[in-house]
């Protein structure tokens, strides 16, 4: 775990938290250049040479809206503590003199807190409001098994979240197959597939290479891409910028190696040379709660017609 030593922006503007503090202390501080800050509680263990400080920030714009905030993100941030760090300005000064058990917040302008680096919903002049509490303190071993647990967790509710969407589709697929009158074949993982044209060449195995012509739909019937230009050109997604740089023409990949979705790696592999078929598949098996861009939203079940142009074998 690398030594850092700059924490306004260590992980400020890419996590964020909601702390929740009591208020039944306050004491008072103020750095060398003046700004003051407010322990709504103070701890009693100060970090070693070596230890970590891990502790969950929250940022407020001056409507208390928070736009920063660890704890939100379930990951806090840390700071490696030494005895001879330097302090640039006066969040560093705040951050190396963290103890655990610390909850403190502090008011400032904006221009002050993030200098050059102001967002651009956020006025130079506006007071933000940072909240800070120290979760604990650790040497590195310990702070290493405390990461590692903490991603462990997030995987697993990350599998628990997949299973329930996957429920929930299934039916919602079920539905879709059952009023499109379509001879679907359900997979152990949930992937649909329905074969419309048998092809005669070799069938794909993991590692080969396929040549693929696709048109991909939301289940609404909105095409989102294409590799054929006549598609594009039909539903109004023509991009001809796309078309002067080769981009239209069959997709070529290796199959079963991550370069596309687990969708389509799993239903290539059930396909030969010359096939047409059309995978239905749900959102855990392609872009699942984060989505992609704004044509596919979060959880959308993805339909795709795909064309096996070619295999190569390795």
């Amino acid at each position: 775990m690398k030594h850092s030593n700059r924490l306004f922006f260590y992980l400020a503007l890419f996590f964020m938290s909601g702390i929740v503090i009591s208020c039944n202390q306050k004491k008072t501080a103020t750095t060398s250049d003046g700004q003051e800050y407010t322990y709504i509680q103070e701890g009693t263990e100060p970090p070693n040479d070596g230890d970590f400080i891990i502790y969950h920030l929250a940022v407020q714009n001056s409507n208390d809206s928070t736009f920063i905030s660890t704890k939100d993100q379930g990951m806090p941030g840390y700071l490696q503590y030494y005895d001879s760090l330097s302090k640039v300005g006066f969040m560093d000064e705040i951050f190396i003199n963290l103890k655990k058990g610390d909850s403190i917040v502090l008011e400032a302008p904006a221009a002050k807190i993030f200098e050059d680096n102001i967002p651009p919903f956020i006025q130079q002049d506006e007071n933000i409001k940072i909240q800070i509490g120290v979760i604990d303190v650790l040497d590195e071993e310990k702070t290493m098994a405390y990461f590692n647990d903490l991603q462990l967790k997030a995987q697993e509710d990350e599998v628990a979240k997949a299973s329930g969407q996957l429920e929930l589709e299934d039916k919602v697929i079920e539905e879709y197959v059952k009023d499109n009158n379509l001879k679907g074949t359900k997979t152990e993982s949930g992937l649909y597939y329905i074969i419309e044209k048998e092809g005669t060449g070799p069938a794909i195995e993991e590692g080969d290479q396929a040549s693929v012509h696709y048109a991909g739909y939301l289940l609404n019937g909105q095409i989102f891409d294409t590799s054929i230009k006549e598609v594009a050109e039909a539903n109004d997604i023509y991009n001809p910028q796309r078309d002067e740089g080769g981009g239209y023409g069959p997709f070529d990949l290796q199959v079963g190696v991550g370069q596309v979705i687990p969708g389509w790696d799993e239903g290539l592999s059930l396909l030969k040379k010359g096939d047409k078929a059309k995978f239905i598949i749900p959102s855990p098996l392609a872009y699942g709660s984060r989505g992609a861009g704004a044509d596919i939203p979060a959880n959308s079940i993805l339909i795709f017609d795909v064309e096996i142009m070619d295999v190569s074998k390795n």
